[in-house]
């Protein structure tokens, strides 16, 4: 079982036009390590897509394939929005330090 607290995630924003949309949410999708997706307009969110974390490449476009589609819909609708993409944080490995004379 996965601690929440000893998950450390940190959040993207980017911009994107609307013709652009489902291609980022879909090359966001395959990297597989984003937990949430969140689609905003003017700071109202418009769509927010839990993801699976570990999912990634086909398994993601053929399992999320209806949210693909809502976020065509939108993207129709839409002409610049703000995504935000909460990702899993990298584990960062302590090196130890050498006394340097």
């Amino acid at each position: 079982m996965l601690n929440k607290e000893a998950v450390r995630t940190h959040m993207d924003e980017m911009k994107v036009k609307g013709t652009q949309l489902v291609g980022k949410v879909k090359e966001i999708m395959e990297e597989g390590n984003a937990r949430r997706v969140t689609i905003r307009k003017d700071g109202r969110t418009l769509l927010e897509l839990p993801l699976t974390v570990g999912v990634g490449g086909a398994t993601a476009a053929v399992f999320l394939m209806p949210t693909l589609a809502a976020v065509g819909a939108l993207a129709a609708l839409v002409t610049d929005v703000d995504v935000i993409v909460e990702r899993v944080a990298e584990e960062v490995t302590e090196v130890p330090v050498e006394d340097v004379e």
